[in-house]
C-alpha cells in the first residue's frame, strides 16, 4: 500500500471514530481530544549516552544507535553506573529510567527534590527559582514537548532525568501531571519542542526572568534577539561543530562542556568561570555567574575555589573529546 493510501486510510478511520465518539452521549471535547491523541503513534526519539540515538515506542526501547564516544565520568556516577558506552549498556540505562520513574509512559514521575549532579542545568535552574533569581524555566519533557513552569520541583523532576530529546508524542497522563504540578505545556496536541515559542509563552504568563535550555545556536540567537533578559543554558553539545560552538558562546549565559572539544576550547578561553573539570560548565556572563554562586551557597559540602587560567581540564574526561 502506498504512503498516500495509508494516510487516507488513517484519516478515514480517525474521522469515523471521531464521529462515533461525538455521537455518544455524555462525551466531552476533552474525551474526544484524548481519544484522538491515542490514535497517534506513541514514539519518542532522544540522544542518550554518548549521543546514541534511542527510539522508544509504546514504553519499549525499540532502537539504539551507535554512541559517538566510548565513556564519560559522569555516567559512572549514575545510580546504576554506565562505564562503557555500548548499545546494550545504553539500552539497559534507558530501560532502567522507564522502570524506575516511568519515562515515556503514563506513569512518569515529573517532580523531584533530589540533585543528581551538583551543577547540572536543572539543579542550578531549580535553585535560581527557589531563591527568586529566576521567575521560571522553559524546559523539555518527553510526552509533552516544551514546558513552562515556576515550580523548581518540576524543573528537577523533568530535567534531572531527561536530556537530548529530539522528538516526542503527546502522552495525556504526563501532560496532566505536569499541569497539576504548576507547568504549562506549549503544545498539548502535538507535544512540539519549541524553546523560542516557550520563552514567548513564559512572557505572556508574566515570567520575564526565565532560564531556557537549548541545544543549537539558532534557538539561542532567536531567543537572545527577542528576549534579551532570558538566561540561556546550552546543553547536550557533544559533537557540535566549531562554528556552532562559536555561535553558542556569543548567545549563551552558560554552556555544558559535555564531550565537545570545541566548547571546551572556545568557551573556556572566554568564560568568566568554570564549574567542574570532568564535565565542565562554562559561565559566560554575570547573569550566569550569579546563578552558579547562588547554587554554591546552598551546597553543604567542602569545595575548592581558586584562580585558574581556563579552560581547566582535570585528570578524567569523556573519551574521546569530539
Amino acid at each position: 500500500m502506498s504512503f498516500a493510501s495509508d494516510t487516507l486510510g488513517t484519516f478515514i478511520l480517525s474521522s469515523v471514530c471521531m464521529t462515533l465518539v461525538i455521537g455518544t452521549k455524555n462525551i466531552t471535547h476533552n474525551d474526544v481530544s484524548t481519544f484522538l491523541l491515542r490514535l497517534m503513534v506513541d514514539e519518542h526519539v532522544m540522544e542518550a549516552l554518548g549521543r546514541a540515538r534511542v527510539v522508544v515506542r509504546d514504553g519499549k526501547v525499540v532502537e539504539v544507535g551507535e554512541p559517538m564516544i566510548r565513556s564519560c565520568p559522569l555516567a559512572e556516577r549514575f545510580e546504576e553506573p554506565v562505564r562503557d558506552f555500548t548499545k546494550e549498556s545504553i539500552r539497559k540505562n534507558i530501560e532502567n529510567r522507564i522502570r524506575k520513574v516511568g519515562m515515556f509512559t503514563k506513569e512518569r514521575v515529573v517532580v523531584s527534590d533530589k540533585d543528581f549532579v551538583p551543577f547540572g542545568a536543572s539543579e542550578m535552574i531549580s535553585s535560581g527559582i527557589r531563591q527568586k533569581i529566576l521567575d521560571g524555566a522553559v524546559i523539555v519533557c518527553e510526552g509533552a514537548g516544551t514546558v513552562v513552569t515556576n515550580n523548581p520541583l518540576l524543573v528537577q523532576g523533568i530535567g534531572g532525568r531527561m536530556s537530548g530529546l529530539i522528538k516526542t508524542a503527546p502522552i495525556p497522563e504526563i501532560i496532566e501531571s505536569i499541569e497539576r504540578n504548576g507547568g504549562v505545556v506549549f503544545d498539548k496536541k502535538a507535544a512540539t519542542i519549541d524553546q523560542v515559542g516557550g520563552v514567548a509563552l513564559a512572557h505572556r504568563l508574566g515570567l520575564s526572568r526565565v532560564a531556557v535550555t537549548i541545544t543549537n545556536p539558532k534557538e539561542g540567537e532567536d531567543i537572545r534577539a527577542s528576549f534579551p533578559e532570558a538566561t540561556i543554558f546550552g546543553v547536550h553539545l557533544t559533537g557540535i561543530s566549531k562554528e556552532n560552538a562559536e555561535r553558542l558562546v556569543r548567545v549563551c549565559d552558560l554552556l555544558t562542556g559535555c564531550a565537545s572539544k570545541w566548547v571546551r576550547e572556545i568557551a573556556g578561553e572566554k568564560a568568566l568561570l568554570q564549574v567542574g573539570s570532568s564535565i565542565p560548565v562554562f559561565v559566560m556572563t554575570d547573569k550566569g555567574k550569579e546563578l552558579v554562586l547562588n547554587k554554591i551557597k546552598g551546597i553543604n559540602a567542602q569545595m575548592l575555589i581558586k584562580l585558574q587560567r581556563l579552560p581547566y581540564q582535570g585528570e578524567r574526561h569523556p573519551e574521546p573529546l569530539i
